[in-house]
């Protein structure tokens, strides 16, 4: 996928009908999101995310990554567009006094551009930007990803880390093969920007057109597990990659396609399981 798979929030693309979007975003909350903790965990222990971290999080979606670092003690603005509905669980998550008694207050959500979160009270000069949806699924995701980071720079102090996060290989990311179904519902001429396997230097191409200085990279296994084949099909639906391929088919259609591709990873006892492999990208602002 492209966790960036794709908009950890994965790429939208494809006219997806109010009810279904809102479906999906409850989807991705209750069943997919959780499937790149071991991304995050990763990176905020490398990055020793906590007290002294002031964490832009760009595409921040339904928030489980800003979570995670509000946990450590960090302050966290997230940043993302609510069109597709996972923004309001970001706000539920993180409001203060709904998850633990330790939510600080210098905890904002931003519903537009990284240029806004300048307006956020307070606002501090960030030290850690991250970009956890992945990277290398399509052309215009990675011009987005571009816009923003030219946006939230100014932002950022000096020196600032900058986490870019995509996929590994496609022979290590086991659902590289399910998504491909997605590509070709979509443009059976093969033509479709819905999904395209990443490539090595995606990370490091996107760093050095928005002027960042890489710093170090990482690979972490991510594995998808799911209780039974409806979840993994309202799972993998629910990232947005197979958006297209509904527009250009119909649900139906890609159920069915979608089920067979997933075939392969079921297990005896009913369980779907996809072994996965990201990557990440650290840079610095100079």
């Amino acid at each position: 996928m492209t966790p960036t798979l794709a908009r950890q929030h994965l790429p939208h693309a494809g006219a997806t009908p109010l009810a279904d979007r809102r479906a999906h975003a409850r989807d991705w909350v209750e069943i997919q999101e959780r499937m790149l903790v071991p991304l995050y965990e990763a990176v905020y222990e490398r990055l020793e995310v906590g007290s002294g971290t002031r964490l832009l999080g760009l595409g921040c979606g339904a928030g489980l990554a800003l979570l995670m670092a509000a946990s450590r003690g960090a302050s966290v603005t997230g940043v993302d567009r609510g069109a597709d509905e996972r923004l309001p669980f970001a706000r539920e998550r993180l409001l203060p006094g709904t998850w633990d008694t330790h939510t600080r207050a210098d905890t904002w959500i931003v519903d537009g551009s990284p240029r806004e979160a300048a307006a956020a009270p307070g606002a501090p000069a960030y030290n850690l930007v991250t970009v956890f949806d992945p990277i290398g699924c399509a052309a215009e995701a990675e011009e987005g990803v571009e816009e923003q980071l030219t946006a939230a720079t100014p932002l950022a102090e000096h020196g600032a880390f900058v986490v870019l996060a995509g996929w590994g290989p496609p022979e290590r990311c086991s659902a590289s093969s399910v998504l491909r179904i997605a590509a070709k519902l979509a443009d059976p001429q093969g033509d479709s920007s819905s999904w395209c396997p990443s490539r090595r230097d995606d990370l490091e191409e996107v760093a050095q057109r928005c002027g960042l200085r890489p710093d170090g990279s990482g690979r972490v296994a991510c594995p998808f597990g799911y209780a039974d084949m409806g979840s993994a099909v309202r799972g993998m639906l629910s990232t947005g990659l197979f958006d297209a391929a509904i527009g250009a088919t119909e649900q139906e259609q890609v159920d069915k396609e979608l089920t067979e591709a997933l075939h392969p990873y079921r297990r005896a006892d009913g369980t779907v399981w996809m072994p996965n492999v990201f990557r990440y990208l650290i840079a610095r602002i100079p």
